[in-house]
């Protein structure tokens, strides 16, 4: 999952991989400074932004991975900002679009690739949104638009499902998840007749 880690980013030395005292987990220790290079979950933050007519902003990926497939605007979370902040961003930078950042919808948890999903609600500001680097066709979808065999990663399948579901209930809170299993190949899942993004 990670490049091999040699070198303290510290002060350069060789490192040794081992149990730090007082730790319970091997780390990349160096032993000459005594830094610790630790390695932790990433924060993803996105957004399912709504327009007034009740659609939602969808964006086709023009980057890998799953490149093609449909998601809401959503990334790598960065240093310095909220995760509001940083769901703003990635609806201008994928689509955009000027959103009013919401509630918090989800908590997702993915271990087998250590990432930690934050999705908001949002309101779009204005009606421009458009292609980006990132997204090679940017459209707003009503419920029985969405594409939901062509959705990017099960993360977002499952806000999605959320998102209307709770709409449709007029009850609006902060839910969590945690998928613990990687999906199944879609090869596989079309011969079985599974949903490829559920665990």
């Amino acid at each position: 999952m990670y490049a091999e880690t040699r070198y303290c980013n510290a002060c350069g030395h060789e490192i040794e991989f081992r149990v730090p005292d007082g730790d319970h987990l091997p780390r990349h220790v160096c032993p000459n400074c005594g830094h610790i290079q630790y390695r932790n979950p990433k924060v993803i933050v996105g957004v399912i932004p709504e327009n007034a007519d009740g659609r939602v902003l969808m964006c086709r990926r023009n980057i890998e991975p799953r490149l093609g497939l449909w998601t809401f605007p959503a990334g790598f979370m960065e240093l310095g900002e909220t995760s509001g902040q940083g769901a703003a961003r990635e609806a201008m930078e994928e689509a955009q679009a000027d959103v009013e950042i919401d509630d918090l919808l989800m908590v997702i948890n993915v271990p087998y690739v250590s990432q930690v999903y934050m999705i908001h609600r949002g309101t779009l500001r204005t009606e421009h949104y458009g292609p980006t680097f990132e997204s090679s066709e940017v459209r707003l979808m009503r419920e029985d638009e969405i594409p939901w065999d062509d959705i990017a990663f099960p993360t977002i399948w499952h806000s999605l499902k959320q998102f209307f579901a709770d709409r449709r209930a007029g009850a609006y809170a902060t839910h969590s998840l945690d998928l613990a299993y990687r999906p199944k190949p879609p090869q596989r899942a079309e011969v079985a007749g599974d949903d490829p993004l559920t665990p």
